[in-house]
């Protein structure tokens, strides 16, 4: 079935589907784009009129309903939650609903669910509170395709605590991870493997259901960056099983906020990290600081938003978050295969530049994130990114926070690299927009 873009839709099986932490499918519906965009009012804006927006592995534009839902609670409960008169009752109430309805969304339980100031924040904490259970014999793995907020409070915490630490190296030339190197790396003295689902650079999915398996396997804890793949559907993390993942719901058209799960007992293994009266509290032990009342408690507009795509695409409103998260998630991202091997091509091609990450789809079994970057042999990355910019291609350059993957496959970090991310709500003009501009400004 061709989906929304013309392109072929590619098949997805039942086991592909569950490695990705994706429990079940319906097959491709066409993403109806003109009642997606109109979910964003940012795409009114006079600054972005007449421009393609190509950094949201950055931070994506809020949809109205998280717009709406935080005007909403800063005109109607702005006040201290959990009291007993009417306005304070309620915001606490639409607290504790959001968690609950994130919960529903990633397969989890509510009190498995931490919101925190941010992705790089919650990650912080957690090592820390790693730093509590971890010592010398242990051994910790981690990766040099993370970025550094999540593979970097890991590392000194390792170090401080005199862990043994292993480092899970990406291939030189793809920039991508090989399983069998982390089988390599596994003994029964790991305690702790941290993995990014998606790179920030290299975009490739990594196989997390296979990985949390092997790294069990040892009796190790696993924590999963999901920051880079969430924007591309909400994943099943009991489906993964990873032991944490963590995701930034900034990048995820809702607040600016970190989400943090953490499952399979972990939390009461893990020393209390707040004040010694919440130690008994699930969502405030990896939580030091008080909650953004606001914050937390417009989280969970974003799925209204994913609950009215499902029902304007033909599913039942009384379909649970889950399924309606699934459904959505693989529209989103039959649209975004659509277009990603068009960009692919505009760069893969070209002798002048150096793709970081695959070039194709089908390079690796899955869907590829489209979050390009790429190295610039002739020109400064500053001045193609100026140019594209000066060609209305909203992008950035830089090192991202992932200085050790440039690192790992040999681009000078300083220099940094261009990249172009996008995510569903992104069309057919955006792409041959930034296809013409990277024409012009490469020339």
């Amino acid at each position: 079935m061709p989906n929304a873009c013309g392109g072929a839709a590619a098949p997805r099986d039942e086991a592909h589907l569950r490695r990705h932490g994706r429990a079940s499918y319906v097959g491709p519906v066409p993403l109806d784009l003109e009642f997606v965009r109109a979910q964003f009012p940012a795409f009114d804006r006079p600054g972005n009129v007449g421009q393609s927006f190509f950094e949201n592995a950055g931070g994506s534009f809020a949809c109205r309903q998280t717009i709406d839902a935080l005007h909403r609670f800063y005109t109607d409960t702005k006040v201290q939650p959990y009291a007993d008169y009417a306005t304070s009752k309620s915001a606490g109430e639409q607290m504790d609903r959001s968690r609950e309805r994130w919960a529903e969304a990633l397969g989890v339980a509510s009190t498995e669910v931490v919101f925190g100031p941010s992705t790089s924040m919650n990650t912080y904490v957690l090592a820390a509170a790693f730093g509590g259970v971890l010592g010398a014999g242990d051994e910790v793995i981690v990766t040099n395709q993370d970025h550094e907020a999540n593979t970097g409070a890991v590392r000194r915490m390792a170090e401080q605590n005199t862990c043994t630490m292993r480092e899970w190296r990406t291939d030189p030339e793809t920039g991508l991870l090989d399983i069998g190197r982390l089988e390599s790396l596994l003994s029964p003295r790991t305690r702790l493997v941290t993995v990014p689902h998606a790179s920030n650079i290299v975009g490739q999915e990594n196989d997390i259901a296979r990985i949390t398996a092997l790294a069990h396997g040892v009796g190790a804890r696993v924590i999963v960056d999901g920051v880079s793949y969430a924007p591309h559907g909400f994943p099943d993390v009991a489906a993964l099983d990873a032991d944490v993942y963590l995701f930034s719901l900034y990048k995820t058209y809702s607040v600016h906020q970190g989400l943090m799960v953490v499952r399979n007992g972990l939390l009461d293994e893990l020393p209390n990290q707040s004040h010694f009266f919440n130690a008994s509290v699930p969502d405030k032990r990896l939580n030091p600081a008080g909650p953004d009342h606001a914050q937390v408690a417009s989280a969970g507009a974003v799925l209204d938003y994913v609950v009215a795509t499902h029902t304007h695409h033909g599913g039942a409103a009384s379909d649970s978050l889950r399924v309606a998260c699934e459904r959505v998630g693989a529209m989103w991202r039959e649209h975004e295969d659509a277009l990603t091997p068009t960009l692919l091509d505009a760069l893969r091609t070209r002798s002048d530049v150096r793709l970081i990450g695959p070039g194709s789809l089908g390079a690796v079994d899955g869907h590829r994130c489209p979050t390009i970057a790429f190295s610039p042999l002739t020109i400064e990355p500053a001045t193609v990114q100026r140019r594209l910019v000066e060609h209305g291609v909203q992008t950035s350059y830089g090192d991202f926070y992932a200085v050790r993957v440039l690192n790992g496959v040999g681009v000078d970090a300083q220099r940094g690299v261009v990249r172009l991310s996008f995510v569903h709500y992104t069309t057919r003009a955006d792409i041959d927009r930034a296809v013409d501009a990277l024409d012009r400004v490469l020339a």
